[in-house]
């Protein structure tokens, strides 16, 4: 087995002991011996400019016995043919709306075989997920789309963003996504890209239960090693079992002198969270399902009752080059052999109640959603910032915990034939809770001799000739971060319709729309030092990071000639961090109406037309930090044209208004850090409201039932678009991202989708029943930033530069004029081949994706500020999964039976930058492994 970076390491953590000679004076604490074992409602009434529900045969191979149930904005199925009257051919979910749709069924999710409701969104027209779940329509980032449940607003459990990462939803939760890419007036004015509506699973069209289970190998982590800690008996689960509880005294530092004396740090937890161990056997994934559907009449209204829990535990290891550079030419400057392990566990359910009577629905439904990161970090380097040519080594210990919880009460209601009413309100809670977030530093020192420690060896060169000393390097030998957010949002809705017959009827539709969201983040980080000032003295400098914690230790070094132990004694220092900003309250409060018309305003012509008003208050109050008020108001109207000009084809023409606020994160002036990229993140107080403007072309050709080719041309202009900026606020300092607006930029491109199904009859008679699946899509997306000398916010606080007041920069000193935006793939290619046989239950599907490269984070300007670096480039690339289903018999049950495997290219993950002359700098450069699942679910 090849060993990995590291790998041959006497792991630190795990071997850095005590001399002999040390042995009596220090003796070592106890720690633990090794890790633990291992339906659709919507807020809109009837118009058929928005009637998606029950209309989804163009997305479900199975047509009208596979209809999907979505939950969307203004959705009333029972009338969705009534205005066209030439395209019969032409599915009920495209007839039924003038906007442009995506449909995802239960059917399409489980062909796909995604676990999650982001890697399903990818095999979507357009859509690319960047990130952890973070899904871009068309290139724009997440902040140009919204994401809806059933219809109503999510909060995010993530500091960096406003919208909920999709990753969190698995698909077993999930009956449809629908995405909407031109903008109807019944959404909120939040509308770039588009909208993703999730639709839970509603009332049962009968009585189940459904027990499934699978385990599956990732080849870069299963049976390998791994680095890991032992945290609690409960990690396995996602939920501590109370090791992490923070004290108040951690709460209440920076309200007094911000000084942790030695006595409270070591009533912190130690070896349980410090003690970072080498895991040689990497556990495989696993997960298990329970689903429960209850259904029934009582008198005449229909009740349904749906239930679903799900449990995944999955391990993941990045074997990374992490390298960075502040020159011109790519000459490095850090350059790092970093081993990451992510234990992922999730734990979801969801309850729904419903009551159908007459044409009247009613509807309770309840998520939970309980996701956590825990990750075992080692890096080590022989170059680094102000090397002295010794290496340098690193480990960190770290947990994230992520809580969604949302209840939502639904009412649709037709108290006459052309009368619709619907009602919504609904409560959600985002948490995210990250205690102890530790960071140990060691520095190899070759004077003194080998033989008084066990010093790590590594096959990559980064080998200790000498001892490793916990030494203060980047100002510090030991660092901890205690993080938290809590998010409430409040909203509710209520939309009338009213269709006035005749010879072309006409709808007419109102509403009212209200959504509070509440969040208060608190980011607290500490560094260890000693009384006197500066690191552990030698030679208790020589310990496992535990053992420096260990109360020998922390009330002071025991060793003569160590010092006196009342100056070497341990304590905890509050760090402001750059800003001076570790916690901030946000609000914001929409209120928003509008109205819209929708009729056949000639034959096979039909048009919808409305405006929204919307305004809002977004706030954002920092500690210690300038704090940002943003009250604005808009009328964003949208207008739609349909030409239904033969019975199988039709043309749409879109043009709307619509805005993208700023995230409570890009505002607050707090320091984050993202566990996926490794980067550090600063909002900007002095950031502003986007606008923009859209326009879109589809020609749409259902040559056959459930088939189509579709082709579509889009541009959308954004006025002060919001953008990332690399820079570094000291020479010394890693790279540091921030925020700020740019004049303009504009996307455009084209799209082209076709889905087919071949009988594969002529092949045989045995073969009757049977058909190939062929579904392809192509997207195509250019975007340019428009960088003068508009002054723009600045990213660091009180410079000035190009003649622009204090804390303002001109745009062409932080970008460069026509950079794409981050996150666009110019090209996205999706294609699914496919082999149906349902009177046997067989389903096989190949999966072929590609994404070309996009910039993840823009090249920071030089220090000096003459000129840029290359932006920072990730390469996605080709990606290939199969997937295969089938039914069996056993003991008179039905068993589906369900095999995965993904990425079979093997792609690496690449981001990078690259310098005139070939200088290649790898950011973050790992192997992506293989994985391999195996599932069964039996339903009684």
């Amino acid at each position: 087995m090849r060993q990995r970076t590291l790998a041959t390491l006497l792991l630190l953590t795990t071997t850095l002991v005590a001399p002999a000679a040390l042995a009596q004076v220090a003796p070592a604490p106890s720690t633990p011996a090794g890790p633990p074992p291992t339906s659709t409602t919507s807020p809109g009434p009837a118009t058929s400019a928005d009637r998606q529900a029950e209309a989804t045969q163009d997305a479900v191979p199975g047509g009208a016995d596979d209809q999907a149930e979505i939950s969307a904005p203004g959705v009333d199925a029972s009338t969705a043919g009534d205005i066209v009257v030439v395209g019969r051919n032409i599915p009920n979910a495209v007839r039924a709306t003038a906007q442009v749709v995506n449909v995802l069924s239960s059917a399409d999710i489980a062909r796909t075989g995604e676990g999650d409701i982001a890697g399903a969104l990818t095999r979507v027209t357009g859509l690319s997920v960047v990130g952890n779940g973070y899904v871009f329509v068309r290139g724009l980032g997440d902040r140009y789309s919204s994401a809806l449940l059933n219809g109503s607003p999510l909060p995010s459990p993530e500091p960096l963003r406003r919208t909920v990462p999709l990753d969190i939803f698995p698909t077993t939760v999930v009956g449809s996504a629908l995405v909407q890419k031109t903008y109807s007036v019944n959404y909120p004015g939040e509308f770039g890209g588009g909208v993703i509506n999730l639709t839970t699973k509603a009332i049962p069209d009968e009585n189940f239960f459904t027990v499934g289970a699978s385990g599956g190998i990732d080849t870069e982590t299963t049976g390998r090693l791994g680095y890991t800690y032992f945290g609690s008996k409960t990690d396995w689960l996602g939920y501590d079992g109370g090791e992490r509880n923070v004290p108040d005294f951690i709460k209440q530092a920076p309200a007094g002198n911000g000084v942790i004396p030695s006595a409270q740090v070591l009533q912190l937890s130690n070896a349980r969270t410090t003690l970072l161990q080498r895991n040689s056997d990497t556990p495989a994934n696993y997960s298990g399902s329970l689903d429960l559907g209850v259904t029934g009449d009582l008198g005449g209204t229909r009740v349904g009752l749906i239930g679903s829990v799900g449990v995944s535990n999955n391990w993941r290891t990045r074997d990374a080059v992490q390298q960075d550079t502040v020159s011109d030419d790519g000459t490095i400057r850090n350059d790092f052999r970093t081993v990451i392990t992510d234990n992922r566990a999730v734990v979801n359910g969801l309850l729904g109640f419903g009551a159908e009577f007459g044409e009247n629905k009613i509807r309770w439904t309840n998520v939970y959603i309980h996701d956590t990161l825990k990750q075992g970090r080692a890096s080590a380097a022989t170059v680094y910032n102000n090397s002295s040519g010794n290496p340098l080594f690193q480990q960190n210990t770290s947990w994230f915990e992520r809580k969604l919880i949302e209840t939502q009460l639904v009412g649709e209601f037709k108290p006459v034939q052309d009368l619709s009413i619907d009602l919504r309100g609904a409560y959600a809670n985002s948490q995210r809770n990250s205690p102890y977030e530790r960071q140990f530093i060691y520095l190899c020192n070759t004077s003194l001799n080998t033989d008084l420690s066990n010093a790590p060896v590594s096959d990559t060169g980064v080998s200790c000739p000498g001892v490793w000393q916990a030494t203060n390097a980047f100002d510090r030998f030991a660092t901890v971060v205690f993080s938290e957010l809590n998010e409430n949002l409040y909203s509710g809705q209520a939309d009338v319709a009213y269709k006035f017959q005749g010879e072309r009827p006409m709808t007419l539709s109102a509403g009212y729309y209200y959504s509070e969201n509440e969040r208060s983040s608190t980011r607290l980080p500490f560094t260890y030092q000693t009384v006197a000032g500066g690191a552990i003295p030698f030679p208790c400098n020589l310990f496992r990071p535990d053992y420096l914690l260990s109360p020998d230790v922390v009330n002071g070094c025991p060793v003569p000639g160590a010092g006196n132990p009342s100056d070497t004694a341990v304590q905890m220092r509050f760090d402001a961090g750059q800003n001076g900003s570790y916690a901030y309250d946000a609000l914001l409060r929409v209120h928003a109406g509008y109205v819209q018309a929708e009729a056949e305003a000639f034959d096979g012509v039909r048009a919808i037309v409305g405006v929204r008003y919307e305004t809002a208050t977004q706030t954002v109050t920092p500690v210690n930090a300038t704090g940002t008020r943003l009250k604005n108001d808009y009328f964003l109207p949208g207008a739609t044209l349909t030409w239904n000009f033969a019975q199988d084809m039709q043309l749409r023409l879109a043009a709307s208004k619509t805005i993208a606020r700023p995230q409570f994160r890009e505002l607050a002036p707090q320091a984050f850090r993202d566990f996926e990229s490794d980067r550090l993140f600063f909002g900007n107080p002095r950031l502003k409201d986007s606008e923009l403007y859209n326009l879109e072309a589809r020609y749409e050709w259902f040559f056959a039932r459930d088939q189509r080719i579709t082709l579509a041309g889009f541009y959308k202009r954004i006025d002060n678009p919001i953008e990332q900026v690399g820079f570094f606020p000291t020479p010394d300092a890693r790279l540091q991202t921030g925020f700020t607006n740019l004049p303009r930029a504009r996307l455009y491109g084209a799209e082209i989708e076709a889905q087919k199904y071949i009988p594969l009859d002529f092949i045989s008679a045995g073969m009757a029943g049977k058909r190939a699946v062929v579904i392809a899509n192509y997207t195509w997306t250019h975007s340019a930033l428009t960088a003068d000398r508009t002054c723009v916010p600045g990213v660091l606080e009180g410079t000035t530069l190009g003649g622009c007041q204090t804390n303002f920069a001109p745009a062409a000193s932080l970008f460069r004029d026509g950079a794409p935006l981050t996150g666009q793939s110019d090209h996205l290619v999706n294609l699914q081949l496919g082999f149906e046989d349902k009177d046997n239950g067989t389903q096989a599907t190949l999966l072929f994706n590609y994404a070309s490269e996009r910039v993840t984070n823009r090249g920071p300007s030089l220090l000096g500020g003459a000129g840029f670096q290359p932006d920072i480039i990730e390469k996605p690339g080709i990606r290939l999964d199969f997937v295969a289903r089938q039914t069996v018999d056993f003991l008179t049950k039905k068993v589906e039976i369900k095999a995965e495997m993904r990425n079979l290219t093997g792609t690496r993950y690449q981001e990078f930058q690259t310098f005139e002359g070939g200088n290649r700098v790898d950011i973050n450069n790992y192997r992506l492994g293989r994985l391999f699942t195996l599932g069964a679910s039996v339903t009684f």
